[in-house]
């Protein structure tokens, strides 16, 4: 049994409770920002997408310049590049980091998040272009000699791609996602379909809703799972839930949160969510604040559920038991992010990566 985790990292040190400080592309911070992922024992780290940030593809390129053996999850949008272009960008990215990139489609949940980059298409039709953009981006990456294709959405003739992936037979697909539609792609090309915190029972229902459309789109094998959380630690329960409540009381201060890796997070009074996922945590924040061994929603509650934010929330013990269950579900891959971005990361290597894996490996040897 494999548990792969992954962190997330940007070119400034900002969260929903850390304004932005400094330069938007600050490469000192991005460089330790960095090798703490790496020296944690991070295996990958998710650079984001946003309209207003800066090129993730660089930001990869630069921190793979300064790491040995962190991976890179670089988040891309289906339809502001050509799939071949996209093919051979990160082709060429995976030459130059020696097979370090995998690469997270996100079609898009937010129509005027996707208009401020040119976008005017449906969700519906966003989820087609990405499903036909796969199809040529797989195929543009493992083809011998050239290529055509003739689409709804994209045309070409006798493309051949020179740049060819490290990684055989292809770069790795992350996905996210959680509407019918999002399942629908993603079961049939995810390598790795990513989904929020949500309580156990619940993740369990979008696991078994993944497998089912991958079996639809003809596959013997289905996507692995990846989940993400926020862990928030302490040294005893106490200072765990003390720590929880200062942080929740520091995001509804600021309306929603300061910001993020990708974005301003204040939100306008009342604002509605249109993608399935944030509904879906903030239906869960209904329901409870706690849900299982340690999961808490108000966190997502007061951030309208933008951008993975349920907690979880103990020692790191409590944790570590947390995210196993998760692991005992089904659940392969565990992105987790704090609000104390930097210094989270670092504990986290410290004190909460080591107790998974040890619980793994006894379970391994066992």
């Amino acid at each position: 049994m494999t548990v792969e985790f992954i962190g997330m990292i940007g070119a400034q040190h900002v969260s929903e409770i850390h304004a932005a400080a400094g330069p938007v592309v600050n490469p000192a911070f991005l460089r330790r920002f960095a090798r703490a992922h790496e020296e944690a024992g991070f295996d990958r780290v998710l650079i984001g997408y946003g309209s207003s940030s800066p090129e993730n593809t660089q930001l990869a390129a630069y921190a793979a310049a300064h790491t040995e053996r962190l991976g890179f999850l670089v988040a891309h949008r289906p339809g502001f590049v050509s799939p071949t272009l996209a093919a051979r960008t990160f082709a060429t990215a995976d030459h130059l980091t020696g097979g370090r990139i995998a690469v997270h489609i996100i079609t898009g949940g937010n129509d005027a998040e996707q208009r401020r980059d040119g976008d005017y298409l449906g969700k519906d039709e966003r989820y087609a272009r990405t499903d036909e953009y796969l199809d040529v981006l797989r195929r543009v990456w493992t083809a011998e000699g050239p290529l055509s294709h003739d689409g709804t959405h994209y045309r070409f003739e006798d493309y051949n791609a020179a740049v060819r992936p490290v990684q055989q037979p292809r770069i790795p697909l992350y996905f996210g996602g959680s509407s019918e539609a999002a399942l629908r792609v993603g079961g049939k090309h995810a390598d790795v379909f990513a989904m929020w915190g949500e309580p156990l029972a619940q993740t369990a229902e979008q696991i078994a809703a993944v497998h089912k459309a991958a079996a639809e789109a003809g596959r013997t094998q289905p996507p692995r799972i990846s989940v993400s959380f926020r862990p928030i630690l302490g040294a005893t329960e106490e200072q765990a839930w003390e720590r929880a409540h200062r942080i929740l009381d520091q995001i509804n201060a600021a309306r929603g949160g300061l910001a993020s890796f990708t974005g301003p997070k204040t939100l306008n009074p009342g604002q509605q969510v249109a993608n399935v996922g944030s509904q879906r945590l903030l239906a869960a924040a209904a329901a409870g604040e706690l849900h299982d061994r340690a999961l808490w929603t108000p966190t997502a509650a007061a951030t309208n559920a933008a951008g993975n934010s349920t907690a979880l929330v103990g020692t790191p013990e409590t944790v570590a038991a947390a995210l196993l269950d998760y692991v005992d579900i089904g659940v392969t891959t565990l992105l987790i992010r704090g609000y104390d971005p930097f210094d989270d990361a670092v504990d986290y290597g410290r004190e909460l990566i080591p107790l998974v894996r040890q619980e793994i490996a006894r379970r391994e040897a066992a």
